[in-house]
């Protein structure tokens, strides 16, 4: 899925590659396409997260497609903005703040609701603007003040200091703003040395 710091650990692990040639790829795509990827060996590693909401149907279909989740980390929901965005300045924000502001989806094509990037996918949210990377998600917050919820796990580095991640109130109704990021791989795999490399990347900027 799209996560900066899964792109950071891509570049921290490139880095020791040791070689005069090398062709590597990393692919930020649709939930569905990370799971059918890792099952079909186009990829060693996925980068996905459970919750409340999408857990149980995708637990099911990793299982039945062969792959197994293993956790990297367990976090709350946070709002994604720009540091321009009339709420950037707020300790924590509410879904009843959001309202007037478009809240911005990534693209998942005609699949279950379970397959949405974004925490309360089931939610209904009166205006909702879809976008296939985060690139055009970064464009866009400036663009039309747009926000994102998201695991509040940003690399400055890469997504660069002009946006911010407030903490996300959602009252009472907890369960589907905490999320479990992780990584998929086929059952019983043995990874690669950049495989490997590339999972002790991530582990380390999450602890870090």
């Amino acid at each position: 899925q799209h996560y900066s710091f899964a792109v950071k650990a891509f570049v921290e692990t490139t880095q020791q590659v040791d070689v005069a040639e090398y062709e590597l790829a990393i692919r930020e795509t649709r939930t569905q396409e990370v799971i059918r990827d890792v099952a079909g060996m186009r990829s060693e590693i996925g980068v996905l997260y459970l919750n409340e909401t999408n857990r149980k149907p995708l637990e099911k279909l990793i299982s039945t497609e062969g792959l197994v989740f293993h956790h990297l980390i367990n976090c709350g929901a946070f709002v994604y903005l720009w540091k321009g965005h009339p709420l950037a300045q707020k300790r924590t924000i509410t879904l009843e703040e959001l309202k007037p502001w478009p809240c911005l989806a990534f693209e998942q094509g005609d699949v279950p609701f379970y397959f949405s990037e974004e925490l309360m996918s089931t939610r209904e949210y009166p205006r909702l603007i879809r976008c296939c990377d985060r690139a055009t998600v970064l464009n866009l917050m400036v663009g039309v003040l747009g926000y994102t919820l998201c695991s509040g796990i940003i690399c400055e580095e890469l997504s660069g200091m002009d946006y911010i991640a407030v903490p996300f109130s959602p009252g009472s109704d907890l369960g589907d703003a905490a999320m479990e990021i992780g990584y998929i791989d086929r059952k019983n795999s043995v990874h690669t040395t950049l495989g490997l490399q590339y999972i002790e990347e991530m582990k380390r900027y999450l602890q870090g």
